[in-house]
């Protein structure tokens, strides 16, 4: 099997994500500049930076 087919997508240059917490709320943050939604569930922003960094907005 092709290597790349084994490999989770890799975010383009410049975007790094991780997650911030604001109170109650955690949300997805970019080194981009780019914020997710406030959540309370820390799990879905997770999701949301994975989202960011691997999706079409990233490009």
């Amino acid at each position: 099997m092709p290597r790349h087919l084994l490999e989770p997508p890799q975010p383009p240059p410049g975007h790094h994500t991780s997650t911030a917490e604001r109170g109650s709320f955690c949300l997805a943050v970019c080194s981009c500049g780019w914020t997710g939604p406030a959540r309370r569930s820390r799990d879905l922003a997770r999701k949301d930076a994975a989202g960011h960094a691997t999706g079409p907005a990233a490009g």
